[in-house]
């Protein structure tokens, strides 16, 4: 669950405080000579154990991470949302935390209770808590009770918001029942859409250099801009029709070009945003 890197330190660390307990040289005090005898022997073993231990779960983080890189890349690449039905519940979920995770959210994983249900992220980000629930279900609608127990499980954990993930998609009870209760709603289409927008973004800040802020306040403020792909946080809901959004692209008409928010219903919803 910690960064790869914090299991290397911890076991640099317990290293040398147990090594240096076990090499120190044994009191002259006979009451305490044996018990001071069989600590010196724990920790003897312990300096290798404990060490081990923690490089062992540096090691399981870090194949962790190498997996939810691979798994956003392979969406990244996908023509569409389609890419999310040959996943396992599983690496739905990891993908879920690798898509928050590029957006700036620091993730905890905590299993929820398996392909059926449960919290399974617990995001955090400018002080605030977030919790999530994934849905890798393909063959149906995630209806309004799977919503109303994520809304139960937020208000008995004090969260501020949650989000729950499909990849497929949502009936219109519960998209109803969620517009008022702090609780955003991404199907399949608006997930790849997220992955996809939050991948080129982090591209294109580790390409580019970063800015001096003297020389932006010396030019004043630039012209509007057409919106950045990556600038929202998650999707908003259509006005029309209350489906998660997706960002696209005109392509024709005095605004070609400029980035927008279009249902995931289109056709059936023309919403725009």
């Amino acid at each position: 669950m910690l960064p790869w890197w914090v299991g290397v330190v911890l076991a640099v660390v317990t290293y040398w405080l147990l090594h240096r307990y076990a090499v120190a040289p044994i009191g002259t005090d006979l009451r305490a000579m044996a018990s001071e005898a069989v600590l010196k022997g724990l920790a003897t073993g312990g300096q290798y154990l404990v060490p081990g231990l923690c490089l062992a779960g540096a090691a399981l983080s870090a194949l962790r991470r190498w997996q939810r890189w691979g798994l956003a890349d392979q969406v990244a690449a996908g023509a569409g949302a389609d890419v999310l039905e040959g996943m396992t519940w599983r690496e739905f979920e990891m993908l879920v935390g690798e898509a928050f995770r590029l957006k700036g959210y620091r993730i905890e994983e905590t299993g929820g209770r398996g392909a059926d249900g449960g919290v399974d992220l617990v995001l955090r980000k400018s002080g605030k808590k977030f919790l999530v629930q994934c849905k890798q279900w393909r063959s149906y609608k995630v209806g309004v009770g799977v919503i109303r127990e994520h809304f139960g499980v937020m208000t008995a954990e004090r969260a501020d918001g949650g989000f729950v993930v499909t990849s497929g998609r949502f009936t219109a009870e519960a998209r109803v029942f969620a517009k008022g209760f702090h609780i955003e709603l991404i199907e399949g289409e608006a997930l790849f859409q997220m992955i996809r927008q939050a991948r080129a973004t982090s591209g294109r800040n580790d390409a580019q250099p970063r800015r001096d802020p003297s020389r932006i306040q010396a030019t004043g403020p630039s012209p509007v801009a057409a919106p950045d792909a990556g600038a929202s946080d998650t999707p908003p809901s259509c006005p029309k029709c209350s489906s998660v959004m997706v960002r696209r692209t005109a392509k024709r008409g005095a605004n070609a070009g400029n980035s927008f928010w279009g249902c995931s219903d289109y056709p059936r919803c023309r919403g725009t945003s």
